[in-house]
């Protein structure tokens, strides 16, 4: 699926996976060495995250049920855990640096395209 700002109409990523399943929602990117550019993993539900066992670093960008960005995470290393806040309901994960050169900001509505 494709995620894009509609604030700034920039794309988050064209190529997302979703994990909404329970088994996907576990294994999440474990045993990924990276994501490639325009790649990334939509989990939902999803309101809190963690690195454990992770190989490489990753942005997640936090939103409502409405799909409003809640809460922002740049650069999570391995072996941290962020949470969304009682807002959250999923989160996208991300390459480093897609959400700074996205410009994306708390309050941002992201809209989901299927492909």
């Amino acid at each position: 699926m494709r995620v894009i700002n509609e604030r700034s109409g920039r794309t988050l990523g064209d190529a997302i996976r979703e994990a909404r399943a329970l088994p996907a929602r576990v294994r999440g990117l474990l045993g990924k060495r990276g994501l490639e550019p325009g790649s990334g993993l939509w989990i939902e539900p999803c309101p809190s995250i963690h690195m454990f066992f992770m190989r490489f670093a990753i942005d997640v960008l936090f939103v409502d049920a409405g799909g409003t960005v809640v809460k922002r995470c740049v650069e999570i290393r391995p072996w941290r855990v962020a949470a969304g806040g009682i807002s959250a309901r999923g989160a996208l994960e991300l390459p480093v640096g897609v959400v700074e050169r996205s410009e994306t900001q708390i309050g941002d509505r992201l809209a989901i395209e299927a492909r």
